[in-house]
């Protein structure tokens, strides 16, 4: 079951009808839920990410917003998903960025959070690039503050191993300038450097080269 099946699937055992996508980027995930069924706005503070979503999920509602000030009223969805977005929130932010979606959550909500964590292949092919090591560590961090203040609770999160299709050196940093063009320059003065962790980290899959990232799934629900 790959990520987004993880959360269709959490969103329907809960019976979400409307979502939140917050950090929603370019829109993959809004197109999958837009698919399944489910009402969906999604928040980005980046405006190009939120026209290139508008374009890809026409049926999706977007606008630009950071996730620390949400600019919806108590109540308004079902469940609010960062899905490898809460750790882009500014550190100083994050913790109340996560009171933020808990705050527009409907009773009975939950927010649900996935997050990749700073080791495995596909971290260590990219840190020569963007070394997020800290940034990582800071989003767990202040999901573990959020439940230790007692403001939310929820089941033991779940971590599994994501494998992603990579053909060679190329096609890794073709990847990681689409989610940041800024990436590209900083990726072609390591080319040699990542050419030699592609090589060291890629396994072969079932479709070619693959490099691995593991993630973990939280399910929050407000107290």
């Amino acid at each position: 079951m790959d990520t987004g099946e993880r959360i269709v699937a959490i969103l329907k055992d809960r019976g979400a009808r409307d979502v939140l996508d917050i950090g929603c980027g370019h829109g993959g995930l809004a197109r999958l839920l837009v698919r399944e069924g489910h009402s969906v706005i999604g928040i980005d503070p980046d405006p190009g990410a939120i026209a290139a979503a508008r374009d890809k999920v026409p049926e999706a509602q977007f606008q630009a917003s950071g996730a620390e000030a949400l600019p919806f009223g108590p109540g308004r969805f079902d469940a609010c998903v960062f899905l490898n977005s809460l750790h882009h929130v500014p550190v100083p932010l994050m913790k109340r960025a996560l009171h933020e979606a808990l705050r527009v959550l409907r009773p009975g909500g939950e927010v649900i959070v996935v997050e990749p964590l700073a080791k495995g292949p596909f971290f260590e092919v990219m840190r020569p690039v963007e070394d997020e090591t800290e940034i990582r560590r800071a989003a767990m961090a202040a999901i573990d503050a959020l439940c230790a203040s007692g403001m939310a609770t929820g089941p033991a999160p779940e971590t599994w191993s994501r494998p992603t299709p990579v053909a060679d050196t190329e096609a890794f940093i073709d990847s990681l300038a689409r989610v940041d063009p800024a990436r590209r320059a900083v990726a072609e003065a390591q080319r040699e450097s990542i050419a030699r962790l592609f090589a060291r980290h890629a396994t072969e899959g079932p479709g070619g080269r693959e490099l691995h990232q593991p993630l973990r799934l939280w399910r929050l629900r407000p107290i």
